[in-house]
Formats: structure tokens, C-alpha cells, sequence
């Protein structure tokens, strides 16, 4: 053979070679990521064309669907049951805009049928004939409760459309029993086959004056947590050592360490039920008295009190990456204290860089109630084949025990007498109410936070929920006691059937 001929030969072979090894890197490697591709409008054509799988309450109830249609696109994406209320739960999933948010985006691979775990199925799906279908997704999610949550959310004493959001968790479990997040949407309005009002629905979804209702508040948005916090500034002072008869200054204003800030009781007053000018821990968090905490753990804790303080808060989950239910959950913070003890009495109340969710919060609240033990809190039971085999079952996990359960019961007795000394207060309830600043504005105008923490200690039905309403109508007046805890018992008591 000749030398062009060879060259030409081995310049085939190379360029032979360069096709094989591009086929194999597009077709191994760069596959998922290329599948993925928001444009890539075969995938969803083809997702389209089979039956995605049902998301389902605990009870059965079908909160997501796909039904068969007569136009181009075989199956429509429906949501049948209350869908403003489920949204939260169940996000959407569009032709235009993807699977996104909740259910569908975090479980997409099983509903969609693309899960390794599903292999079977697809399997002698394609050995019958039968159309490909995707897998179920059971949640966690007692309708009924999650119908109160949204319904007392969106129906509440608010200043324009209501903003805030509700989580219910079983303490010993950590079933996610309720999510509910407000101002909230219609996902069937952005999973409509007419592309033109789908698009329509979005724009009004994300204009800047729709308060921003694709947001799930319940564990996307961080909050200042105010007083509830007290509860992880009481376990602090514990561990430290304390107790509930700790003496604590009842003042009305108390200046902090080493600062010229001082910080104040509600309406300037002094601390109820003193006894020659001070309280004990127990009256301190019944009144939630700022100054007696601050006191707490400036003064009275020993040690290093700032590792001592944000030990305790780790512990309840506070400053961990979130490992999801499995959606994405924003991270909880303390905040960058240092050894400043004047930032450690203002983050003892529940304030300066202090951020939680609302889901944290009540993660907090349900490891009191479960006896100081905090389990992972989870919003997915169980996933099924489209013939309802199940192929994964989430068990209940313990994550750690923040408090022994002497000291669990002894933040139970505190948060029992400070339900009493809230307005519409309720017998069996454990309660921690919120009022928390959220803004540097110093003329004093803002409307608060207002936050309810609570569980039912007393009945076979237990449960713990957090309620955050970020703009109630009193303005300034719009206090955790007044405007949240109203709703933080009606979804206790529509689990539990009491308060009739």
C-alpha cells in the first residue's frame, strides 16, 4: 500500500475512532445531564406520552393525576383535590415550566417511571404491550388536616392576603402530617396544555405584587423566631445545670454586657409575679420575660456560655444541613454570636441573626413533646409501582435526644402554664408563643412576626405544630398569642377532636 494511501487510511480510523468515542461520551456520560436539559422537549413529549404516577395522601386521597386527553399530548396533569391547599405539598408539573417544586420535582424519577427502581415494571410493561406507566408516591399528609392548615391560614385576621404557613409533625415519628403555605397558588393553571394561559397563570404567579405565592413558606423562607426560642434557651440553661426555680431579674429594661443596649419587656412592664425583684425560670418563660432570658444566659449560665447556647441549638437541628423530606429546606441559623455575650442575651430571645423555618420550629416543638428524643422529620411514606407494589418504605429515625426526658417534661410544665397565660388559651395544649422584629426600621412601625409553637401532651393523637403569620392586621399589635395561636389550635384540636 502506498503512503497517501495509509495516510488516508489512518486518517479514517482516527476520525472513526473520534465518532465511536463521542458516540459513547453523549450516549454514558453526558446522558442524564443532556435527559435533564430543561430544553430538551423529547423528554417531556415523551414523558407525556405515558401515565405519570399518583401522589396520595396517608388516607388514599389523590392529590396529583394524570388523565388521558385527545389532544397531541396524551395525559394531562391534574390536581382534583383542593389544589391551593395541596400545592405546597405537591408543586406542579408543566410542559412549560417542568416538574417543579414539592412531590413532582423531588420524586420526579419515580412518577415519571425513569427510576432504576422501577426496572421490573417497565420490564413486563414492555413484555405485555402496556403503556409505560409511572410510579405512586404515598405521603405523609392527613387531608384533613392539611385542609384546616391552609383554610385558617388564608382565612385569618391579615393585612391584605394572609402570608404565612403551618407545619404539623407526629412527634414520635416525624411524619410530616400538615404543610401548609400561604398565599398559595392552582397548579392545575400552569399544568393546562393551553400553553397561552399556562404562561398567563406564571406571569400572575411571579409578578412583583403577587406576595410571591410559588414560595413555600414552610421550609423555603427563614424567620427571626422570636420568644418560641426561649424553648432552646430554657433546655441551655438545663443543661447547664438550672432549673426552673433559677432566680432571674423581673426589670423591665436590663442592659446587656459590655454594650449600651439594653433590652426591654413587652410594653416596658416588669416581669409578672415577682418576688422582691425578680422570677423564677418557670413565671420568666410563662410571661416571656426578655430580660430574665437575657439575664439566663449571660449571666446564670456557666461556662462558655456562647458554645453552651449553640451546642443546645445544634442539637435541636438549628445550624445542620437540612437532608431534606425529601424537598430542599432553607438552613437554619444562630447566627455568627463570637464571644459577644451582648449579641448571646439578644439571640436568647429569639432575635438578631437568629433565623429559623417554620419546619425547624417545629421540630423543636415536637422533640419536647416526644419526651426530649427528635426524630427526622419526613413527608414521604412509601413509594409504589404503578401496580401498587411498594419498592421503598421510609422508617421512622432517630436523630439524636437534645433533652433527657426529666427535662423535657420540665419545658412541658413551662410551656402548659404558658398556654394558660395566653389569650384564648386551651386546656391541653403546651404552647410557646412569638412576637419577633424583623427589621432595622426605628420608627418602631412594623408589623411583626407572630409565631405558635405547641403539641398536645395529653392525648393518644400527638401532635406538634409551628404557625408563622407574617402580616396580621393589628399592625404592631398583631402578637403570636392574638393572630397564630388561633390557628395552631384549630389544627391540634382537628387532629386530636378537642377544643368542642
Amino acid at each position: 500500500m502506498n503512503k497517501p494511501i495509509q495516510r488516508v487510511a489512518v486518517a479514517a480510523m482516527v476520525l472513526v475512532l473520534a465518532l465511536l468515542a463521542n458516540a459513547t461520551y453523549i450516549q454514558v456520560f453526558k446522558a442524564d445531564e443532556l435527559r435533564d436539559d430543561s430544553r430538551n422537549a423529547r423528554v417531556l413529549l415523551d414523558e407525556y406520552s405515558r401515565q405519570r404516577g399518583v401522589i396520595v395522601a396517608s388516607d388514599g386521597t389523590v392529590i396529583a393525576q394524570s388523565v388521558p386527553t385527545d389532544s397531541k399530548f396524551k395525559y394531562l396533569r391534574q390536581y382534583p383535590a383542593d389544589p391551593r391547599a395541596f400545592a405546597p405539598v405537591t408543586g406542579y408539573f408543566s410542559f412549560v415550566y417542568r416538574a417543579d417544586r414539592g412531590i413532582e420535582a423531588a420524586q420526579d424519577s419515580v412518577l415519571n417511571g425513569n427510576d432504576d427502581r422501577l426496572f421490573t415494571q417497565r420490564f413486563m410493561d414492555m413484555f405485555s404491550g402496556r403503556d409505560p406507566r409511572g410510579g405512586n408516591v404515598v405521603t405523609t399528609v392527613d387531608p384533613s388536616l392539611q385542609r384546616t392548615a391552609y383554610h385558617e391560614l388564608a382565612n385569618a385576621d391579615c393585612a391584605g392576603p394572609c402570608r404565612g404557613a403551618v407545619v404539623a409533625i407526629e412527634p414520635g415519628t416525624g411524619k410530616i402530617l400538615a404543610m401548609a403555605s400561604t398565599p398559595s397558588y392552582d397548579p392545575n393553571k400552569i399544568a393546562t396544555q393551553d400553553f397561552t394561559e399556562a404562561e398567563k397563570a406564571w406571569t400572575a404567579l411571579t409578578g412583583d405584587d403577587a406576595d410571591s405565592p410559588l414560595v413555600n413558606r414552610a421550609i423555603s423562607s427563614l424567620y427571626p423566631p422570636g420568644s418560641t426560642f426561649k424553648v432552646v434557651s430554657t433546655a441551655t440553661a438545663l443543661h447547664a445545670g438550672l432549673g426552673a426555680s433559677t432566680r432571674l431579674t423581673a426589670d423591665a429594661r436590663w442592659r446587656l454586657p459590655d454594650s449600651d443596649t439594653y433590652l426591654s419587656n413587652d410594653s416596658g412592664s416588669t416581669c409578672p409575679d415577682a418576688s422582691g425583684g425578680t422570677v423564677t425560670l418557670t413565671q420568666a418563660f410563662e410571661h416571656s420575660c426578655n430580660t430574665a432570658f437575657a439575664q439566663l444566659l449571660t449571666e446564670k449560665v456557666p461556662g462558655k456560655k456562647v458554645d453552651e447556647f449553640t451546642s443546645t441549638a445544634k442539637s435541636f437541628g438549628v445550624g445542620e444541613d437540612p437532608a431534606g423530606i425529601p424537598m430542599p429546606v432553607a438552613k437554619s441559623s444562630v447566627g455568627d454570636i463570637g464571644n459577644d455575650l451582648a449579641a448571646l442575651g439578644q439571640s436568647a430571645i429569639g432575635q438578631r441573626d437568629v433565623r429559623l423555618t417554620v419546619l425547624e420550629n417545629a421540630v423543636i416543638a415536637a422533640t419536647v413533646a416526644n419526651g426530649g428524643t427528635r426524630m427526622r422529620p419526613y413527608l414521604v411514606d412509601k413509594l409504589q409501582t404503578a401496580d401498587l407494589r411498594t419498592i421503598s418504605t421510609t422508617s421512622p429515625t432517630t436523630v439524636n435526644s437534645p433533652l433527657t426526658t426529666d427535662q423535657a417534661n420540665t419545658i412541658t410544665d413551662m410551656m402548659l402554664k404558658s398556654e394558660q397565660s395566653t389569650a384564648g388559651s386551651q386546656s391541653g395544649i403546651a404552647s410557646k408563643t412569638g412576637t419577633a422584629e424583623h427589621s432595622d426600621s426605628s420608627d418602631g412601625g412594623e408589623t411583626p412576626y407572630a409565631w405558635y409553637i405547641a403539641f398536645s401532651p395529653n392525648t393518644n393523637r400527638r401532635i406538634a405544630v409551628a404557625v408563622i403569620l407574617e402580616n396580621g392586621a393589628q399592625g404592631q399589635n398583631s402578637y403570636g398569642g392574638v393572630v397564630a395561636a388561633p390557628i395552631g389550635r384549630a389544627v391540634i384540636n382537628t387532629y386530636t377532636g378537642g377544643g368542642r
